[in-house]
C-alpha cells in the first residue's frame, strides 16, 4: 500500500511540478504528516526531492529527474484502449497518431498487461453515436480543434436554432462529445462562455494572434453545469397523467428515464385498478402530445385541459381515419 502511494506521489511531482505538502495530502487522501514521512522515504531511496521554502514554496523533484516507472497494472492498461474511440480520433485530424500511440503503448507492456490488453480491443467497442441517427458532419472540426489547442481566435458564419446565420469571433475554449455531436464552448472577446453545435458552423476562419485562455475556466465544469440548466430550460410545463400498471418502462423509454423515475417517486399510490397518477415536466403542449400519443391507451393526460383537449383531439381523428 505504501509502495503504491510512493509512487503516486513520485509521480505528482514529476507532472505537476512544485507542490505543497497540503495539496499532496488532498490528492493522495492522507494527512500531512504522512505527505511528510513519504518524502522522507523518497529521499532515503535516492529521488532527489527538494523542500522551497517560503510562501510559494513546496516540494519539487531536481530540474531534469524523471521516472521511467509508469506502474501501470494490468486492468489500468487495458481501460486506456477502451478510452481510444476511433471515429472521433479521425474526426479531430488524429487517426494515425491514436494508432502510432496505441501501437506504442502494447509494445511497452510486459506480456500478461499486453495480452489482456489486446482482448479488450478485441471484446469492447464504444459506438458513440446514439440509434437512429447518423454522426454529424463536421468539415471545420479539425480545424476547430487546432485553434483551441493553440487558443487562436476564429471568425465563424454560425446557424442558430431556426436557421438564423449570424457572424461571430471567438476564442474557443474547449470541445465536448455528447451523443455523437461536437460541440464547442467559447467566448465573444471580453464576454462569457457559450455553446455552439460545430456542424452549424458554415464558414470559418483562423485569425491571427493569440488569446489568454481564463485560468478560471474548467471545461468540465462548465458543461457539467450548462447540461444541467439546459435540462431545466427544457422543460416549460408540466401535465398530470394516469398510468396504466406495468407501463413504467415504455413511458421511461418515450419521456426519458431520469424525468419518469423523479415523477414515480413523487406519485401516491395506484388506484384500485393499479392506474398510477404522476406529475410529468414537459418541453411544450405540442411537445408533449406527441410523445404522449406513443402510448397509447397506456396514458390519459388529466392536466392542463388544452392538452387534454389536444389528446381527445388526435384520438378523434385517428378514429375518423380507421373506422
Amino acid at each position: 500500500m505504501r509502495a503504491s502511494r510512493l509512487l503516486s506521489l513520485l509521480l505528482l511531482l514529476q507532472t505537476r511540478g512544485r507542490m505543497t505538502a497540503p495539496e499532496i495530502a488532498a490528492e493522495l487522501e492522507v494527512s500531512v504528516r504522512t505527505v511528510y514521512r513519504d518524502i522522507e522515504a523518497l529521499s532515503a531511496a535516492g529521488v532527489p526531492v527538494y523542500a522551497d521554502r517560503g510562501p510559494a514554496g513546496g516540494y519539487r523533484l531536481l530540474d531534469g529527474y524523471r521516472t521511467r516507472l509508469n506502474g501501470l497494472t494490468a486492468e489500468e492498461a487495458s481501460s486506456l484502449f477502451l478510452a481510444g474511440l476511433p471515429g472521433p480520433a479521425a474526426e479531430l485530424g488524429l487517426a494515425e497518431v491514436a494508432a502510432n500511440a496505441e501501437l506504442k503503448l502494447l509494445a511497452a507492456l510486459p506480456p500478461e498487461p499486453r495480452s489482456q490488453a489486446a482482448r479488450m480491443r478485441e471484446r469492447f467497442l464504444l459506438d458513440v453515436p446514439s440509434w437512429y441517427r447518423s454522426a454529424d458532419d463536421v468539415p471545420h472540426l479539425t480545424e476547430v480543434a487546432e485553434a483551441v489547442w493553440d487558443q487562436r481566435p476564429l471568425r465563424m458564419t454560425y446557424r442558430r436554432w431556426g436557421r438564423e446565420v449570424v457572424d461571430r469571433v471567438i476564442h474557443p475554449y474547449g470541445l465536448v462529445l455528447k451523443g455523437g455531436s461536437w460541440y464547442l464552448v467559447a467566448a465573444p472577446p471580453g464576454g462569457s462562455p457559450r455553446t455552439y453545435r460545430v456542424a452549424r458552423i458554415l464558414t470559418l476562419e483562423t485569425l491571427p494572434g493569440r488569446f489568454t485562455r481564463p485560468e478560471d475556466f474548467e471545461l468540465a465544469t462548465f458543461w457539467a453545469k450548462y447540461a444541467k440548466e439546459f435540462r431545466e430550460r427544457m422543460y416549460t410545463a408540466e401535465a398530470v397523467i394516469r398510468l396504466a400498471p406495468g407501463r413504467g418502462d415504455l413511458l421511461a423509454y418515450t419521456m426519458g428515464a431520469d424525468v419518469v423515475a423523479a415523477a414515480l417517486a413523487a406519485a401516491g399510490e395506484p388506484d384500485p385498478e393499479g392506474w398510477v397518477t404522476l406529475t410529468l415536466p414537459i418541453e411544450s403542449l405540442t411537445h408533449a402530445r406527441w410523445l404522449l400519443l406513443r402510448m397509447g391507451t397506456d396514458v390519459e393526460v388529466l392536466e392542463p385541459p388544452e392538452l387534454r383537449a389536444m389528446m381527445a383531439e388526435a384520438a378523434a381523428g385517428l378514429a375518423k381515419l380507421y373506422c
